[in-house]
């Protein structure tokens, strides 16, 4: 056993020393770059699904109001209008990584930055004395329980975020969400409650609501609506058009959340020039997004990882289906995570999917052919199973799945089963640029890969 796993073995990744030794890494990366944050807005973005959308959202409508901002988040670093992806894919990236970017937006004029924040990097302090002005959360489900133990330490975690505000600045909540009541004894100077339909909330009983929308229309190319702006909880004073071409009403809470960040500002830009840019946001490269080489069905690749981001995205692609066509969907799970939502994700995809193909993920040090077998395992008993592309017959079921592990062949083979007017959705990998297996990281850029691959089916 080498000495870096001998250690590691003593000392767990949430004991007290190694949680210091991170904190006290996060300390001298901010002196090595000067503390650059106290120079800067810095609105903080945590939760379990739509934190990179939610940051981009936010950037977009910062940048668009001439506010120039800077952006870390799992899938990109942004400053201004200039975007460049996010090698490492961690959310939080090392604080050395994190503070030497602060210094780069104040070194090229920016005055605002937003920051996303994972549970692992708040809790090991990998964002420490970043001083955010806001916090936010988009939504709080399952996930990383294996690091954290339980749902009450995993909201601990993401509280830490709006603990930083130490009283001050302003916390914007999502007031349905399980993190609500947690949340909102933790103290600041000013709280944003957002939720997509007022008609939830009894003023009687409840807080005020701030931020919510009103004749929403979604349809197969994006949403609209009216957002409702009531910052002292009584007297509504702006009503405003919205627009979004991203697909999923799920993306409309994302938008809310942003929009509430951007209103939660000392200085906040005009209203509705901030919330009118959002009909320019295009997006974030591997969240929802359309492949397009001329194929006569569509193609999306997604980020989809948690149970809850399965479920949210394959009913968004079930609603846009024209009749009688098929959803086809390739799945899998991250190893060494998480092991209870596997079952849990075989399950969505056989009930929301007509064809469903399980194959391998980032498998780190497991077994990939093991993660596989506990997906299966949740498939709905009425679902034909077959193992191997060999064994699908020709005439394939209206609803089934197949196992396949390789990766790349089971990319191939359900672009190949692909009818016009179909929908084929890739989930897992969205913008990544490696997958991790116990050999390391191996080049894997799935974008790129179902484009060649559709490619390569051109007549």
């Amino acid at each position: 056993m080498s000495m870096r796993s001998l250690l590691k073995k003593l000392f767990p990744e949430t004991s007290a020393l190694r949680l210091f030794f991170h904190r006290f890494k996060a300390l001298l990366a901010a002196i090595r770059y000067g503390f650059p944050a106290k120079s800067l807005r810095i609105i903080g973005i945590t939760g379990t699904d739509g934190k990179t959308t939610t940051v981009g959202m936010i950037a977009h409508m910062l940048n668009a109001c001439g506010i120039k901002t800077g952006a870390v988040s799992t899938a990109f670093f942004s400053i201004g209008n200039d975007i460049r992806w996010n090698a490492t894919q961690k959310t939080s990236p090392s604080p050395f990584m994190v503070q030497k970017f602060l210094r780069e937006l104040v070194n090229t004029h920016c005055t605002h930055a937003v920051i996303e924040c994972s549970s692992h990097g708040l809790l090991q302090g990998r964002v420490n004395h970043t001083y955010p002005t806001v916090a936010a959360i988009t939504n709080i489900s399952e996930e990383h329980l294996d690091y954290h133990g339980s749902m009450d330490e995993y909201i601990a975690a993401k509280a830490i975020l709006f603990e930083m505000l130490r009283g001050n600045g302003t916390k914007v909540l999502h007031f349905s969400d399980r993190s609500f009541s947690s949340l909102a004894a933790l103290p600041s100077q000013n709280t944003i409650l957002y939720e997509r339909e007022e008609t939830n909330i009894d003023s009687r009983t409840g807080p005020a609501l701030n931020l919510w929308l009103e004749e929403t229309e979604v349809t197969d190319s994006g949403s609209s609506g009216t957002v409702v702006w009531n910052p002292r909880g009584s007297v509504v004073e702006e009503r405003l058009p919205i627009v979004l071409s991203l697909r999923g009403d799920f993306n409309l809470d994302n938008a809310l959340c942003a929009i509430a960040c951007v209103f939660g500002l000392p200085e906040s830009p005009d209203c509705s020039r901030a919330v009118a840019s959002l009909s320019s946001f295009a997006g974030v490269p591997g969240r929802m997004e359309q492949i397009d080489m001329g194929q006569s069905f569509s193609v999306f690749v997604d980020f989809t990882v948690t149970p809850k981001s399965y479920e949210a995205t394959l009913h968004t692609l079930r609603s846009i289906l024209p009749p009688e066509k098929r959803l086809l969907v390739l799945a899998g799970s991250c190893g060494d995570r998480m092991k209870q939502k596997r079952p849990m994700i075989g399950n969505l995809c056989s009930t929301h999917a007509d064809v469903s193909i399980i194959t391998n993920e980032d498998p780190y040090t497991e077994d990939p052919e093991a993660i596989i077998d506990e997906i299966l395992s949740g498939v709905s008993l009425e679902i034909p199973i077959f193992r191997g592309a060999t064994s699908v017959p020709e005439h394939v079921p209206e609803k089934c799945c197949i196992r396949i592990s390789d990766r790349l062949e089971s990319i191939r083979m359900l672009l190949r089963m692909a009818h016009a007017e179909d929908i084929v959705l890739f989930c897992g990998k969205g913008s990544d640029t490696t997958m991790m297996s116990n050999i390391g990281q191996i080049p894997w850029n799935e974008r790129e890969i179902v484009r060649m691959e559709l490619r390569r089916m051109r007549p």
